[in-house]
C-alpha cells in the first residue's frame, strides 16, 4: 500500500435536466481522458413523472464509440443503420460511429404511463486514429453474456476487456477495461494494474480503496501500477474504467470527436446541410447544430 494511490480526483459537473440529474466527470478541466474514455456521465438515479420519459432526438457522432450501460430502467435505441434495440440493466449497447452515424434514445412507450426509472452510465470512447473512419456499427451484448467474477463479499461484471482473468465479448477498438462492481456490506474486491490508466467511480452507496474513502459521483484516477483493495462497510456500487493511453490528442465539438480539426468542421457542415442519414423509424425530428464555442483539443 502506498500513501496516496490517486493521481487525480475529478469532481463532477452536475446538471438538472428536468426530472433527473446527470453527473459528468469527463471531460474535466484537470483531465480529459482515461484510456480511451473521453466522456463519462452518470444518469440518475431517478423515477420520472407518470406519462413522461427521456426523448433524446436524433443527433450525429463521428470517430468515437458510445457505450450505454444501465442500472435501472430501459432505453430504446434507434440509429441510421436501421437498428432498433431496447437496452435493459446489465446489458451493453456499443455504437461505433466511425465515419458517421445518427441515433436517438427514448424511454419505451410501455414504461411511460407509470413513470420510467432511469439510472446508468453513458460513456464515449475515442477511436484509435487508424480506426476513426471505420464503417459505423452497432453491437448489443446481453447481461448473461458478460462474465461475472466473485470476490470476498463482492461480485464484478466485466463489461469490456479482460479483468480478474475473465474477458468480455464486447468489441474493444483499443485496449480497454470496464467493470461494474457490487460490494456487499463488509465486502472487498482487488483492483489490479491491468491497464496503465484506470479510474474508479462510486455510483451508489459507499466504498474505500485501501481504507481511503471514495466520495460518490467522483472519478478517481489511479497511479499507474497501483495494486489495491476496494472495500465497503455498508455496501457500494463502483465502476472501474480505463485502458491504454490514446495515440494522440483529440478535438471535441458538440457530439463530434476526432484527431483532426478539419474532420470536425466537415461533420458540422454535413449535419447542418442534412447529409447524415437519420434513423429510418425516427426521422421526423432531430437536434439542430448548436451555436457552441470552437473546437476544444483534449490531449
Amino acid at each position: 500500500m502506498i500513501d496516496n494511490p490517486f493521481l487525480q480526483t475529478l469532481l463532477p459537473t452536475t446538471h438538472d435536466l428536468g426530472g433527473f440529474k446527470v453527473h459528468r466527470t469527463l471531460p474535466h478541466k484537470q483531465r480529459t481522458t482515461i484510456g480511451p474514455f473521453i466522456f463519462f456521465d452518470q444518469m440518475g438515479p431517478a423515477r420520472l413523472e407518470p406519462g413522461r420519459g427521456i426523448d433524446v432526438r436524433p443527433h450525429p457522432h463521428i470517430n468515437l464509440a458510445t457505450v450505454t450501460y444501465l442500472f435501472a430502467g430501459a432505453i430504446d435505441h434507434r440509429d441510421s443503420l436501421g437498428t432498433f434495440q431496447t437496452i435493459e440493466p446489465g446489458a451493453v449497447n456499443l455504437m461505433t460511429a466511425g465515419r458517421g452515424i445518427a441515433h436517438s434514445e427514448r424511454s419505451p412507450a410501455a414504461l411511460r404511463p407509470d413513470g420510467p426509472e432511469l439510472s446508468g452510465i453513458q460513456t464515449w470512447l475515442a477511436l484509435p486514429s487508424a480506426k476513426e473512419e471505420v464503417d459505423p456499427a452497432f453491437e448489443h451484448v446481453g447481461r448473461d453474456a458478460l462474465p461475472l467474477v466473485e470476490g470476498d463479499g463482492a461480485e464484478a461484471r466485466v463489461v469490456m476487456g479482460t479483468l480478474w482473468g475473465e474477458s468480455s465479448p464486447v468489441t474493444c477498438h483499443s485496449p480497454t477495461i470496464y467493470a461494474d462492481i457490487h460490494l456487499a456490506a463488509g465486502g472487498a474486491m482487488p483492483v489490479d494494474p491491468e491497464a496503465e490508466e484506470r479510474g474508479l467511480y462510486v455510483a451508489e452507496g459507499e466504498a474505500s480503496l485501501d481504507g481511503l474513502p471514495l466520495a460518490p459521483a467522483t472519478l478517481y484516477v489511479l497511479r499507474p501500477g497501483v495494486r489495491a483493495s476496494l472495500s465497503s462497510a455498508r455496501g457500494g456500487h463502483v465502476m472501474l474504467c480505463g485502458g491504454a493511453p490514446l495515440d494522440g490528442p483529440r478535438h471535441v465539438w458538440w457530439n463530434f470527436v476526432s484527431s483532426r480539426r478539419e474532420r470536425i468542421r466537415e461533420a458540422r457542415q454535413d449535419w447542418k446541410e442534412g447529409r447524415f442519414p437519420l434513423p429510418p423509424d425516427d426521422h421526423d425530428e432531430f437536434i439542430p447544430l448548436p451555436e457552441v464555442p470552437a473546437t476544444v483539443s483534449y490531449p
